[in-house]
């Protein structure tokens, strides 16, 4: 069978298909497979019970019903729409209106779109993504239709205390041209952990503002939900150049597929065309589930007061155990800031990470090779085939057993 350009590009190999493959493996393995590699979130009992409750309120009022048996505007739930645009001009005194925002099925597209919306084949010059900050997302690698659409900016490396690290923008070496149409950073960063400071945010908003093209920040994990930030000192960014991408995934709901674009009129409303064009509407149930958070405030209580201190306790403990579990001086482990990730580095591995990988599997351990998070960087850097991605999301028995697995085969490697 022959494909055209784009079949070619979509149907090969790529990282994050390996990811969500190498989820639904583990799901399906049990108790045969550690799986420390995907980004399912945890099932806090507090936030099943919340989500029941909500439900329950959902079906009793038809809202749930009403969701199910209707299409939405190619925008999304109005409904929500209109009170996520208060919530968030009330809170931090943003000038949003319903205009600014659109609803995707999930961020993953909502990448998709902006990417392609900013970068990539023009009439008057072909644009590129600048990530400032590698390492970054998997699920960019893949997600542009032209080859060579990102350029990745190498970080520079605070070493910490406690065989800790932690990387910077280095805007040294940044270099924001006319070949740029998009600005990315992800805070927290995924796969990291990583939260860009505030100064750092401020200063690549006005490189953004100052060649014209806009600042996305992808707020996954972040503020002002779900909150999975660590730091006490990072507050929530959003201009009228700042493109910033919400999802309900983290909050608990990733089968909901939802995510949250908030950006200024126009944009919103390139992305409601392309939504139509391609999805007809985003799902309902999520913002109608949301919805019900959003009227008695326990989206943001429940962010800051449950899923917050849980998944700082989860990394915490973690990084106790990995430490005790594996002792040479080669080991450093990025400084946890937050999302639900650690990114553990061994200098000098001498293997691939990918080899790595494979051997961990091979005794029921799945992770993530950290060289997948390296959009747009020169893959000859050695450093990018020395780290790993582990998800600290799951049970304590789960993590600790995954990680007495890790330690058995990289003690020696690194002995």
């Amino acid at each position: 069978m022959t494909y055209s350009d784009f079949g070619n590009k979509f149907t090969r190999h790529s990282g994050i298909t390996q990811l969500m493959d190498d989820l639904d493996e583990g799901i399906r393995a049990g108790d045969e497979m550690i799986m420390l590699g995907g980004g399912n979130p945890a099932q806090i009992p507090q936030m099943t019970e919340l989500f029941q409750q909500h439900l329950s309120t959902g079906l009793s009022n038809d809202s749930l019903l009403k969701a199910l048996c209707n299409y939405d505007s190619p925008q999304g739930n109005k409904e929500f729409i209109s009170n996520l645009s208060s919530f968030l001009s009330n809170q931090f005194h943003w000038d949003i209106k319903e205009e600014n925002i659109a609803l995707t099925n999930g961020s993953q597209s909502a990448f998709f779109f902006l990417f392609n919306l900013f970068a990539g084949k023009g009439l008057q010059q072909d644009k590129r993504v600048l990530f400032p900050l590698a390492p970054e997302y998997i699920g960019y690698e893949d997600s542009g239709l032209s080859e060579q659409i990102f350029v990745g900016n190498k970080p520079s490396i605070e070493y910490l205390a406690n065989r800790q690290f932690k990387y910077h923008v280095d805007f040294e070496r940044l270099v924001v041209d006319e070949s740029i149409g998009l600005i990315c950073v992800s805070r927290p960063t995924n796969p990291t952990g990583n939260v860009v400071t505030d100064a750092e945010l401020t200063k690549l908003s006005q490189l953004a503002e100052q060649h014209q093209v806009p600042l996305l920040i992808d707020n996954a994990y972040g503020l002002p939900f779900p909150n999975l930030v660590f730091t006490e000192d990072a507050k929530p960014f959003w201009n009228n150049n700042t493109i910033l991408c919400l999802s309900l995934s983290k909050l608990g709901l990733p089968g909901t597929r939802c995510g949250i674009v908030i950006a200024k009129p126009s944009t919103i409303q390139a992305i409601s065309n392309l939504s139509g064009i391609i999805n007809l509407s985003p799902g309902g149930i999520g913002p109608a589930l949301a919805n019900e958070m959003l009227k008695d405030n326990s989206l943001l209580d429940a962010s800051n007061h449950i899923i917050r201190p849980f998944y700082k306790h989860k990394s915490e403990q973690a990084i106790t155990w990995l430490q005790q579990a594996i002792p040479s001086a080669k080991f450093r482990i990025h400084k946890s800031e937050g999302a639900m990730f650690l990114w553990l580095w061994f200098e000098d591995l001498p293997i691939s990470d990918k080899q790595l990988y494979q051997q961990l599997k091979n005794k029921g351990l799945l992770i993530v090779p950290g060289s997948y998070f390296f959009p747009g960087i020169d893959k000859d850097w050695r450093h990018t085939q020395e780290c790993i991605r582990l998800n600290f999301a799951q049970s304590e028995a789960n993590v600790r057993q995954g990680i007495d697995i890790l330690a058995s085969v990289v003690n020696p490697l690194l002995a």
